[in-house]
């Protein structure tokens, strides 16, 4: 995040009005619930990740090919992302710094080098799925080649970066209509597809791999939920905004993070059901192959109406955006954090969606990479979980706010399931 641009908001822009009532509001001056709209945003940045165009390339293949069988493995994705996002919300409220400046400080100089490169990878994976994501929806809207839609894509998202400039607050609040874009679109999507709410209740509970291409898909629905760069952007998302000055403000922080937590990823998970929903019902009993992000929007249009191929592209314009905007900013944070220097966001910029331009210069199918990135981004995704139940469990770094022995444990056990889904797919993959 740019912390010089934060030092000249004025208490009339947006950023300092909503800095002024989370002051007036840790103060216990100002109630209500217009009060805690005020500290709402990281959580709603952060869920952007959990919507991006790798979810729909997974979440269109898991409902298509096995209806609602891996729905599952939706909730228990976006339960272990809000017990994380909470974690990474308490360490930057807590500590005042961001996860990977801590790990910077405080841990061996080999280990943050490793940790630093596997988190660029990592972002550079994520944003491959969000803007190759963003591109096809430009290129299908627009009818151009992937290409040009590529630098359409590109100078739009960086023109809303611009927006962090003016404070916080501007560019929360156009990467929440932006989320909100994309729920409104699959509401209506739902009402134009057949819904079996008795066998969404069954699947949403009852774990179950069908084959071992529903495994990878799983892994992939892990990766493409509980995102790694989010869990660093979160905690720095946090120290821009107030200070708290003691415990009991703290204590308030943490109260009004947790509630945004669990409202934005909830939206987040409905979201994510509602894509595994519309696919299984458009697809699953006459077109169970789909397996592209393309084929999916123009079967849509005999399927379902024009109008729901539209909707559906509308989501995907929206997620591919803000998500590659959220992805630039979390891959600032995290070579900034780890290596302790800040470059110009054109060159973050560059270098993360490079991937994406050379997938396309090579021909590689899309959906394809994006769904390969997802699992990607799941074999990289122990690196920050563990670091963050470290940190937090730790008196030295969290005093009394260190994590409780139930949260540890949850933590501990989410950590362990998606370790062993990794190591099950490292096996496969070595069989195949």
């Amino acid at each position: 995040m740019n912390r010089i641009a934060v030092g000249t908001i004025t208490p009339a822009s947006l950023t300092g009005r909503s800095r002024t009532t989370m002051l007036a509001a840790l103060a216990g001056t100002r109630r209500g619930p217009r009060t805690m709209l005020a500290f709402a945003g990281p959580a709603i940045v952060a869920s952007v990740a959990y919507v991006d165009p790798g979810n729909f390339a997974t979440n269109i293949q898991a409902g298509a090919g096995y209806g609602y069988a891996l729905l599952w493995v939706v909730v228990l994705s976006n339960l272990i992302a809000m017990l994380f996002q909470s974690l990474s919300a308490k360490l930057g409220i807590v500590t005042g710094h961001n996860l990977a400046e801590l790990c910077r400080e405080n841990l061996p100089r080999r280990c943050v080098i490793a940790m630093w490169m596997i988190s660029e990878l990592a972002a550079m994976a994520t944003d491959l799925a969000e803007f190759t994501g963003g591109s096809i929806g430009v290129s299908l809207l627009c009818r151009l080649p992937m290409l040009p839609a590529m630098c359409i894509t590109a100078a739009v998202t960086y023109s809303l970066l611009q927006f962090e400039k003016r404070g916080f607050r501007p560019l929360e609040l156009i990467i929440a209509a932006l989320v909100g874009v994309i729920g409104l679109s699959y509401l209506v999507e739902l009402t134009m597809t057949h819904v079996s709410w008795r066998a969404i209740a069954h699947h949403a509970v009852r774990p179950a791999i069908p084959d071992s291409n529903a495994l990878t898909l799983a892994v992939g629905i892990v990766g493409a939920t509980v995102m790694p760069h989010v869990l660093f952007l979160h905690s720095g998302l946090m120290q821009n905004r107030v200070s708290a000055r003691n415990d009991r403000e703290r204590s308030t922080l943490l109260k009004f993070s947790n509630i945004e937590v669990v409202a934005a990823l909830g939206v987040a998970g409905l979201i994510n059901l509602a894509m595994v929903i519309m696919a299984s019902g458009a697809f699953h009993q006459g077109n169970p192959d789909i397996v592209s992000i393309e084929t999916a929007w123009r079967t849509l249009t005999p399927l379902l109406g024009s109008a729901a191929a539209g909707f559906f592209l509308a989501a995907l314009i929206a997620s591919g955006i803000s998500s590659s905007v959220v992805g630039t900013m979390a891959g600032q944070m995290i070579m900034q954090g780890f290596v302790g220097f800040h470059v110009p966001l054109w060159v973050r910029r560059l270098v993360t969606m490079a991937p994406a331009f050379v997938v396309v210069a090579y021909g590689v199918d899309a959906t394809h990479a994006l769904v390969l990135s997802q699992v990607v981004l799941s074999v990289a995704l122990p690196v920050p979980m563990i670091a963050l139940v470290w940190f937090t469990s730790r008196v030295a770094v969290m005093g009394r706010f260190r994590n409780s022995m139930i949260t540890n444990a949850g933590a501990l056990v989410c950590t362990a399931v998606v370790l062993c889904l990794n190591i099950v797919l490292i096996v496969q993959a070595f069989r195949s």
